[in-house]
């Protein structure tokens, strides 16, 4: 990086322009607002100075922003796919659910999430028709002291194996989502896809900053979670296949070692633990998820 050098006087009109911002919102009634915007300006402010920041730069930087509003709708959100990749999205996950004795750990919450995904029974299937290889998912809902938590709801949402969500097709199907509700002893059990890589979204403008940083879109192979019951801290997580290579490199950062579980693979024909005999070969993984108490 160039060094600039700046006059006094520069320097002074320059620090100036900051100060009148920062004053301008004394009389900001919301305490915590006024607390969070005078950050914002301070390092914003900073970051124009330090790297000398052009109007050339400014005006492309505006342009982006807008191309990400303009393309995002209520089927694609580019704002979050940005601050996903720009790893803003992992550090206030990190910030708001550090780590809590034996909790599970969360991570991303992605673009993809769509709200009232069908019930589906205890062992149902939430594939509805999406392609994959066959998964038996299992395990329990517990707290930190290891004791049951019956009725928590499990909400599950993945790609099939051609790595596209529903919301990614333009036929308004709904496939590979779903929730459930663990039982008394809480269990969870369900079918589902065997989850395989895939790159985000990059046809857009994030993917257009990806490729001119020279970074790759592709995400290791992963199923999401988001659970909630009543008294408990919300977790939104995934689970990652063992032996993925994209695990070291996954676009958004989401990758924790204790979120990556061996996913079993079965012969066609072999019983499954729900009793059934898949004619496909299939795989199976375990998953428990312990809560901690909501804060």
């Amino acid at each position: 990086m160039v060094d600039h050098v700046l006059s006094a006087e520069q320097d002074r009109a320059e620090a100036l322009v900051t100060e009148k911002v920062l004053a301008s919102f004394d009389d900001a009634p919301d305490p915590r607002l006024r607390e969070v915007i005078l950050s914002l300006v301070r390092h914003l402010h900073a970051f124009a100075r330090d790297v000398r920041l052009t109007e050339e730069e400014w005006d492309a930087a505006i342009a982006f922003l807008t191309r990400v509003g303009h393309i995002t709708d209520d089927r694609r959100q580019e704002f979050i796919l940005l601050s996903d990749v720009l790893g803003l999205s992992m550090l206030t996950v990190g910030i708001n659910q550090p780590l809590q004795g034996t909790a599970t750990e969360a991570t991303v919450f992605g673009p993809f999430f769509v709200d009232d995904a069908p019930l589906v029974p205890l062992g149902g299937n939430i594939a509805s028709g999406a392609p994959g290889e066959p998964c038996w998912v299992e395990g329990t809902v517990t707290d930190l002291e290891g004791e049951a938590i019956p009725g928590a709801r499990i909400e599950v949402w993945e790609a099939d194996e051609d790595g596209f969500y529903d919301v990614q097709y333009d036929d308004d199907r709904t496939a590979g989502r779903a929730h459930l509700f663990s039982d008394e002893s809480g269990t969870y059990r369900f079918w589902g896809v065997t989850p395989t890589p895939y790159p985000i979204p990059h046809d857009g403008p994030v993917g257009d900053l990806l490729k001119a940083t020279g970074r790759s879109p592709w995400r290791a192979s992963h199923l999401h979670f988001m659970v909630t019951a009543p008294g408990y801290r919300r977790l939104v997580t995934h689970i990652f296949v063992e032996g993925d290579p994209q695990l070291a490199d996954d676009s958004v950062f989401g990758v924790k070692e204790s979120l990556v579980k061996t996913f079993r693979r079965h012969p066609a024909g072999e019983t499954a633990p729900d009793g059934r005999t898949p004619d496909i070969a299939w795989t199976h993984v375990r998953f428990d998820i312990v809560l901690p108490p909501a804060p």
